[in-house]
C-alpha cells in the first residue's frame, strides 16, 4: 500500500482542510504513514498569513527535496495558502515539487494521484469546492470541524487571505445541516463551525434565501446528539444582536468566543482597516458578557503595525487589561507581499516590536493567570480527549469554555464528565473527576 503524511501549517481552517486531504487520499487506496519519513506522498497544507509558517515550510521542503533526491519516486505536494500566494514562484524555488494546489482547489490533488498520470504542477485561483464536500478524515471521533463559508470579503490591510482564499461563498444552510446530523449519528458531540469572517455568514445568500449566523446556531443546537457547538473565527464588525441572542439562548453553543481585536488603538485600528474602534469593540464585549455572564473571551493581537507608536501600544496594553481576556493569540506585524500594509511608510523596528511583544505577553499571561484562578473550587464539565500531553497517568479535556483540564479520572476519550478544578497556570486548569452518588 502507498502512504501518505500531511503536515499542516495554520489555522483551524488548515487543519480542517487537512482532514478533508486525508479522507480524499484514503478514498483512493492511499494508507497514512506516522511519519514523513514513511510515506510515498507527501504533502503541505500550507499558511502564509505571517512569515514564521513560510520559513517553517522552507526548512521542511529542504527535507523533502532531499529524500526525493534519493528517492525519484517521493511524491511532494504542496497546498494551501502560501502555495496560491506563490504560484508564480514555487516550483521555481521547488523545482523538486510535483503538484501545486491552492485551499479552493484540494479536490484537484486526488484528481491526479487517483489518475496516477503526470502531475499537472498548479491549480490555483478556482475556489468551486467547499472541502466540506470531500471525504473526511477525523482526529477525534467525537469532535469535528464543519466549514460553513470560504473567503473573506473584509480588506484588512494586512491580511494576505481574501487574495489567497477569495471572496466569500456560503455553503447553504441544508448542506450543513445534514452533515452535521451525519456526523451527531456517527458520535460526534461537538461541531466547531469554521469560517475565514464565520458570522457574516448567509448574506451573500440573501437573493434567495433569507438567513443569518444566529439562525444557523439555533439550527445545529437542534440536532440531537450534538452537546457542544462552537464558532471560529468571528469579526467584530460582524457580531450583531441575533447572534448574541443565540449564544444566549442555545445549550449546546459554548461559553467561549475568540473575537480578534488586533490593536487597542482606534488610529491604527483605522489604519489596518478593520472598520471598527476600540469603543465600538468595548461595547460589544459589554453586551456579550451581560448576555453571557460566564463567557471565556479569546482575541488576536497584532504589535508593530506600521506606525503604531509607544502610545498606541499602550492603548493595547490598556484595552487587554480592561477585557481581562481568558487567551490570546500575540503576534509580530510581519509584512506580507501584496497587502497594502507591506507599503505603508513607517515600518516599526524588529526591536521595537520584539520589545512591545514580550510586555504584552506578560501582561495576557499575567491575566490569564488570575482568571483561571478564579475556577479553583468549581465544578467545570469537561469534554475527554485522552491522554495529558506530559503525564500520562491523567486525563486531558476541555471545559465549555475551551480551557484544558489536566485531570485524575477514569473517563473514556469523548466522555462528558464533571472535574472539580483544584488548581491553574495561566494555560490549563487541574483537578480530579467527580463520581456521581448513589441515590
Amino acid at each position: 500500500m502507498r502512504r501518505y503524511h500531511v503536515t499542516t501549517f495554520g489555522c483551524q481552517m488548515n487543519a480542517h482542510d487537512s482532514e478533508r486531504i486525508k479522507g480524499m487520499l484514503e478514498s483512493l487506496g492511499l494508507g497514512e504513514a506516522p511519519s514523513q519519513e514513511g510515506a510515498d506522498v507527501l504533502v503541505f497544507n500550507t499558511c502564509t498569513i505571517r512569515e514564521k509558517p513560510d520559513t517553517k515550510l522552507a526548512a521542511y521542503l529542504g527535507d523533502a527535496g532531499a529524500r526525493k533526491r534519493q528517492n525519484p519516486e517521493l511524491v511532494v505536494a504542496v497546498g494551501g495558502c502560501y502555495a496560491e500566494a506563490q504560484q508564480e514562484r514555487l516550483f521555481e524555488l521547488y523545482p523538486y515539487v510535483d503538484v501545486a494546489f491552492g485551499p479552493g482547489s484540494i479536490p484537484h490533488l486526488g484528481e491526479w494521484i487517483g489518475a496516477g498520470g503526470e502531475a499537472p504542477r498548479g491549480r490555483f485561483g478556482t475556489h468551486e469546492h467547499f472541502a466540506g464536500d470531500l471525504p473526511m478524515h477525523r482526529e477525534r471521533r467525537f469532535s469535528a470541524w464543519v466549514q460553513v463559508s470560504m473567503g473573506c470579503n473584509s480588506k484588512c490591510a494586512y491580511c494576505i487571505v481574501p487574495a489567497v482564499r477569495g471572496r466569500e461563498q456560503s455553503r447553504r444552510p441544508g448542506e450543513i445541516l445534514a452533515e452535521v446530523t451525519r456526523l451527531a449519528a456517527d458520535g460526534v458531540r461537538e461541531i466547531t463551525l469554521l469560517g475565514q469572517n464565520v458570522n457574516s455568514w448567509g448574506r451573500d445568500l440573501r437573493s434567495n434565501l433569507d438567513t443569518e449566523f444566529g439562525e444557523l446556531l439555533r439550527a445545529c443546537d437542534a440536532v440531537e446528539g450534538i452537546e457542544r457547538i462552537r464558532f471560529t473565527s468571528p469579526h467584530p464588525k460582524d457580531f450583531r444582536e441575533p447572534v448574541v441572542t443565540a449564544m444566549a439562548d442555545c445549550a449546546a453553543v459554548c461559553e467561549h468566543v475568540h473575537l480578534p481585536v488586533q490593536s487597542g488603538s482606534s488610529r491604527i485600528l483605522k489604519a489596518m482597516r478593520r472598520t471598527y474602534d476600540a469603543e465600538r469593540y468595548l461595547r460589544l464585549v459589554a453586551r456579550l458578557r451581560d448576555a453571557i455572564p460566564d463567557l471565556a473571551l479569546g482575541t488576536d493581537v497584532i504589535v508593530g503595525f506600521p506606525g503604531e507608536t509607544e502610545a498606541d501600544f499602550m492603548q493595547t496594553l490598556a484595552l487587554v487589561e480592561e477585557v481581562r481576556f481568558d487567551s490570546a493569540y500575540t503576534f509580530i506585524y510581519s509584512p506580507r507581499q501584496g497587502t497594502e500594509a507591506a507599503t505603508m511608510a513607517e515600518q516599526v523596528a524588529d526591536e521595537v516590536k520584539h520589545d512591545r511583544l514580550e510586555r504584552l505577553v506578560d501582561v495576557v499571561q499575567r491575566i490569564a493567570a488570575e482568571r483561571n484562578a478564579e475556577r479553583i473550587g468549581r465544578i467545570e464539565e469537561v469534554l475527554v480527549e485522552g491522554a495529558s500531553r506530559t503525564d500520562a497517568s491523567v486525563l486531558r479535556g476541555r471545559t465549555r469554555r475551551n480551557t484544558t483540564v489536566n485531570f485524575a479520572g477514569t473517563a473514556e476519550p469523548g466522555e462528558l464528565v464533571d472535574v472539580e478544578i483544584e488548581a491553574s497556570s495561566s494555560t490549563t486548569l487541574r483537578g480530579a473527576q467527580r463520581t456521581a452518588v448513589a441515590a
